[in-house]
C-alpha cells in the first residue's frame, strides 16, 4: 500500500480505512495469496502474544514480503518459533540487558558528539544519513558485536540489498551468503582470539558444541544489520520529522530534562514506525476474532504503523507530541518475538535527540521536503539523504 506523498510521516491512507472498517480484513500480496490484515492495536497485540500464531517462514501459509531464497533465509532466530527461538535468543540477550546497555552511555555519547564535531568542522550542506546517522549505530553495533568498523561499506552495501522490498531474490540470496560467509570467518578468528565480544561469547559456543558455526554466522548477520539499518533511519526520519514540526523541535531542544528526551523517543518510534512492512504470521490452529474465524494455516499481518495510529490506544493519534506517554506503542512488536535490542535502540536514541538539536540548534533542511528521496522501496523506512545546513 502506497502512503501519500503528501503526507510521509503517515501511514498509507488504505491502512486507515481498512482500521475504521473493522479489526480484520482479507488483502493480497504479491504472490497472490490473501493473508488477514490486523490494524487495530489490542487484536495485533493479542494476537503477536497468542501462541497459536507463528513467526516460521518455513511454514505454509506464511505471508512472506518476498520470494523467500532457495535455501531458506539466514536471518537466525527472528524466523523461528520456540522452543528453538528462545534457545538461540537466550545466547544474545545479556549485552542487550537494561544494565549493561546503560554502561554503554559515555561510549554513544563520544561516537555522537565526535560526529557532530567532524560535521561542525566541514563543509555545509551535509547529508545527514551519511555523515551522522548511518555510523552512529554502525560504530556501536560494531564495538558490540566485535566487527570491525573499517568493513562498513562492504556490510552496508549487502544489508541494503537483503531489506529492498524489490530486489530480486538471487541478489537477496547473493548478498546474505556475502554476509554469512563474512561472520562466518570472523567467528572462526575469534575462537583463536577471543576478544570482549558478543561475537567471542558465540564462538566459545561453537566450540563447545552447543551452536553450529552457520548458526552462529546467521546470528551475527540478524544482529549487525537490526543492530544499524532500523536505528540509522529513525535518527534520519526523527530528525526531519523534528524539523518539520519546529514547535517540537524547540521544545525538545530547550527543555533540560531527560524525561522527555525519553519520551520524545518513545513518541517519535510510535509516530515514525519505520519498520513499516509489517510482522509477518500464519495461524497454527483456528482462532476467533470479532466474530470472524482465522484458520489454521492462514497467513496473518501486522501493520504495526497504523496499530500506533489507533485512536483508542493514542488519542489524537496522528499528532506528535512528544510530551505524551507514548512507550506502550507496538514499534519494537510484543509477545516472545518482541525486539531483542530495543533497550539499546532506545539508548542511541535519547543521546542523539538529546545532543544533536543542542549541538546544532539552527539545524535546517538544505533543500525541500518534496525533494527528500523517502525509502519507498525499503521494507525499513526512512530516508536515502537528509541535506540538511545550519
Amino acid at each position: 500500500m502506497s502512503r501519500n506523498g503528501k503526507c510521509p510521516f503517515d501511514p498509507p491512507p488504505e491502512l486507515y480505512a481498512h482500521q475504521e472498517q473493522g479489526p480484520l480484513a482479507k488483502v493480497r500480496i504479491w504472490d497472490g495469496s490473501r493473508p488477514w490484515l490486523v490494524t487495530r492495536y489490542a487484536d495485533q497485540r493479542a494476537l503477536l502474544a497468542d501462541r497459536r500464531v507463528s513467526a516460521d517462514v518455513a511454514r505454509p501459509g506464511y505471508p512472506s514480503p518476498a520470494p523467500i531464497p532457495k535455501g531458506g533465509s539466514a536471518i537466525s532466530f527472528i524466523l523461528m518459533d520456540d522452543p528453538e527461538h528462545a534457545r538461540l535468543r537466550r545466547m544474545v540477550t545479556a549485552p542487550f540487558a537494561i544494565r549493561r546497555v546503560e554502561a554503554m552511555r559515555p561510549a554513544v555519547q563520544k561516537i555522537v558528539d565526535d560526529l557532530i564535531d567532524d560535521m561542525l568542522a566541514g563543509p555545509k550542506p551535509v547529508d545527514l544519513v551519511e555523515a551522522f546517522a548511518l555510523p552512529v549505530p554502525s560504530l556501536v553495533i560494531c564495538a558490540l558485536l566485535g566487527v570491525p568498523y573499517t568493513d562498513h561499506d562492504f556490510f552496508q552495501a549487502n544489508s541494503r540489498t537483503i531489506i529492498k522490498r524489490d530486489a530480486r531474490p538471487e541478489d537477496r540470496q547473493a548478498a546474505l551468503a556475502s554476509l554469512v560467509g563474512y561472520l562466518d570467518q570472523l567467528v572462526d578468528t575469534k575462537i583463536t582470539e577471543p576478544g570482549d565480544d558478543l561475537l567471542s561469547r558465540l564462538a566459545a559456543r561453537v566450540e563447545s558444541g552447543e551452536l553450529s558455526r552457520t548458526d552462529a554466522a546467521q546470528m551475527g548477520v540478524l544482529l549487525l544489520i537490526a543492530g544499524h539499518e532500523t536505528t540509522a533511519n529513525m535518527v534520519a526520519l526523527g530528525t526531519l520529522a523534528l524539523l518539520e514540526h519546529p514547535d517540537q523541535l524547540a521544545r525538545l531542544r530547550e527543555a533540560d530534562d531527560p524525561a522527555l528526551v525519553s519520551s520524545a523517543v518513545e513518541e517519535l518510534l510510535r509516530y515514525l514506525h519505520i519498520t513499516h512492512n509489517g510482522r509477518r504470521r500464519v495461524a497454527l490452529e483456528d482462532i476467533e476474532l470479532d466474530g470472524q474465524v482465522i484458520r489454521a494455516g492462514d497467513g496473518i499481518v501486522f501493520p504495526n504503523d497504523i496499530g500506533n495510529r489507533d485512536p483508542e490506544a493514542f488519542p489524537d493519534p496522528d499528532t506528535l507530541d512528544i510530551g505524551r506517554d507514548a512507550r506502550h506503542h507496538v514499534a519494537f512488536g510484543f509477545g516472545v518475538h518482541q525486539c531483542l535490542g530495543q533497550s539499546l535502540a532506545r539508548m542511541e536514541l535519547q543521546v542523539v535527540y538529546g545532543t544533536l538539536y543542542r549541538r546544532i540548534p539552527t539545524l535546517a533542511l538544505a533543500a525541500p521536503l518534496e525533494e527528500i528521496p523517502f525509502k519507498h522501496d525499503g521494507s525499513v523506512y526512512g530516508v536515502h539523504e537528509l541535506p540538511v545546513t545550519w
